[in-house]
């Protein structure tokens, strides 16, 4: 049962680190500072807009424009880590309970 939760835990600290990479990553290039010409800047700005686009898009239509200004990230990774802390309480709760040990 342990390894379950850390898992899934793993998984969302792994994707909100995806999250950062990809919002850092879509400012340098809307910068100019990196050259999506560059095949490899192309690749792996690719690989992450194709890995959190799909959590983006639900959320990007439920909130109001702000003028260029893209809050979608943030949203995510506040209710990533909410989803977070709440396995962590039900990894606790289930541990008190004494059936997953």
């Amino acid at each position: 049962m342990r390894a379950l939760f850390w898992l899934l835990d793993t998984a969302i600290s792994l994707y909100v680190w995806a999250l950062i990479i990809s919002a850092v990553l879509s400012l340098l290039i809307a910068f100019n500072i990196l050259d999506t010409r560059n095949r490899l800047v192309w690749t792996i700005a690719d690989f992450f807009y194709r890995i959190t686009e799909p959590a983006l898009r639900p959320l990007r239509r439920f909130l109001p424009n702000l003028g260029g200004i893209d809050i979608s990230p943030v949203i995510l990774i506040l209710l990533l880590q909410a989803l977070r802390i709440l396995l962590q309480e039900v990894y606790v709760a289930i541990l008190r309970s004494g059936v997953g040990v």
